[in-house]
């Protein structure tokens, strides 16, 4: 398996450069020992997936090697791989039971090695996910937060999840409304079944009816086979609407008579379809503001709109930032199989004086940041690459503002002119960077006082 890191632990120095050689080629990443007191120092600095390990060692054995590993935490512990010129039932059985994923006899063949190594790193992978998973519920539906308004919507979800209410989720960009989304389907009746998700805002206008609906062949140009649509996909479970505000018009006339009638027909087709779907949708816009300037339906509103849900941005849970940064440094040190890392109390008040214009999403794409670009364990001040200007406009903002609105505005002014900055002055691709359409990024300027020049 390619990137895989794999440890060579022989006594034989012909051996291990054999098996370097060899493994390499293979697309292994690959270091090597010659002795157990070795293997265990370079365990304790860097993770590996597996481990090729001689039975016949100067020092301490191959066994007691595999039993000191045995003792290193899960998340950490490489799969171990027993190899032995004097292989006997009695040493396999022995080896297995100490915990050894394999045990091979001398001399080695490349394909044999090969073989268990890939299993060995993908029974791996595969055990630290199902881990990961049970620890987190599903990290995707995973809503982390202890302050009051994430407690009230953790208090809400568990009221309405098990109902087929309709959802409406309400928040900024980056705040986890698909995290709650989630939250929703797991927590419902309709859990084993297909949670399927469409972003509105991503398919082009002229596409978004027929990846609801789907089409039939022929319908129009470039359809040159029949296509099952999203709606269709979610027929027992939970369809998410992401970023709904974004829908134009005319597919919206078509959700709405969808929704009141749970039928529909595919683009190009003449009979309907009937599916039982619960919709939930979320939306970064203020929908009743779209409705008076005539880009949303005010009837799909109210049909969406049955049971309201409001993430808070980040901003306003601040209290929220370590767990939400703890969260993400596990979360990344895993995924890249980098040493366990911590944040000191300095950097963690970096963090909590940050005003997180990008919410959830930029303090977890920092945390992933820290994880690639740094290889020490604590992680202080220093390492928290965030711009101070917009940190000292949070610190003291009554010094300098009248209103906790003023407060916000000013934290979007200087990160949307920073962005522009980056971009050239070049609002298409600012708006690539805030992950908003180009026109909301326009009236967003226009409100807060920012011409293109700038």
């Amino acid at each position: 398996m390619k990137n895989a890191r794999i440890l060579i632990v022989d006594d034989e120095p012909g051996i291990r450069e054999s098996l370097l050689g060899v493994l390499e080629d293979e697309g292994f990443l690959c270091a090597a020992v010659e002795t157990g007191e070795q293997c265990l120092e370079e365990l304790a600095r860097q993770n590996y997936d597996a481990v090729l390990l001689d039975v016949w060692l100067s020092g301490m054995d191959g066994m007691e090697t595999l039993a000191r590993i045995q003792e290193i935490p899960f998340d950490e512990r490489p799969e171990v791989v027993i190899i032995s010129g004097h292989g006997t039932i009695e040493t396999a059985v022995k080896a297995t039971k100490l915990g050894a994923f394999d045990f091979l006899e001398k001399p080695l063949t490349i394909e044999k090695v090969t073989v268990v190594l890939n299993n060995a790193v993908q029974q791996r992978r595969l055990e630290l996910e199902l881990a990961h998973l049970k620890e987190s519920g599903g990290a995707k539906s995973n809503i982390i937060g202890e302050s009051v308004p994430m407690k009230a919507l953790r208090q809400q979800l568990g009221l309405m999840a098990a109902t087929n209410g309709r959802v409406l989720i309400f928040g900024e960009s980056g705040t986890g409304k698909e995290v709650v989304a989630h939250a929703i389907h797991a927590a419902s009746a309709r859990s084993t079944e297909s949670f399927v998700e469409v972003n509105c805002a991503a398919i082009p206008e002229e596409l978004i009816e027929s990846e609801l609906f789907g089409h039939r062949k022929g319908s129009f140009a470039g359809a040159g086979e029949d296509k099952i649509g999203k709606l269709e996909k979610a027929h027992g479970g939970t369809l998410f609407l992401d970023e709904v505000g974004y829908m134009s018009l005319k597919p919206q006339a078509k959700v709405l008579r969808a929704l009141d009638e749970q039928r529909f027909e595919p683009v190009g087709a003449a009979e309907s379809i009937q599916v039982d779907v619960r919709v939930v949708a979320s939306t970064n816009k203020n929908l009743e503001e779209e409705i008076e300037r005539g880009n949303f339906r005010e009837d799909l509103f109210y049909r969406l709109n049955v049971i309201p849900f409001h993430v808070p941005p980040l901003r306003e849970r601040i209290e929220d930032v370590r767990l939400l940064a703890d969260y993400f440094l596990k979360e990344f040190t895993t995924a890249y199989g980098r040493k366990p890392k911590e944040l000191t109390e300095e950097a963690l008040r970096v963090l909590e004086e940050y005003p997180w214009p990008g919410n959830v999403r930029e303090l977890r794409n920092l945390m992933e940041r820290i994880v690639i670009m740094n290889p020490q364990i604590r992680i202080d001040a220093r390492h928290i690459p965030l711009d101070r200007a917009r940190r000292a406009v949070f610190e003291r903002p009554m010094d300098r503002f009248g209103s906790l609105q003023e407060v916000r505005e000013a934290a979007e002014r200087d990160y949307i002119l920073k962005k522009l900055e980056e971009a050239k002055g070049n609002v298409t691709r600012t708006a690539e960077l805030l992950g908003l359409e180009r026109s909301h990024l326009y009236r967003k300027m226009k409100a807060l006082g920012i011409a293109p020049k700038e």
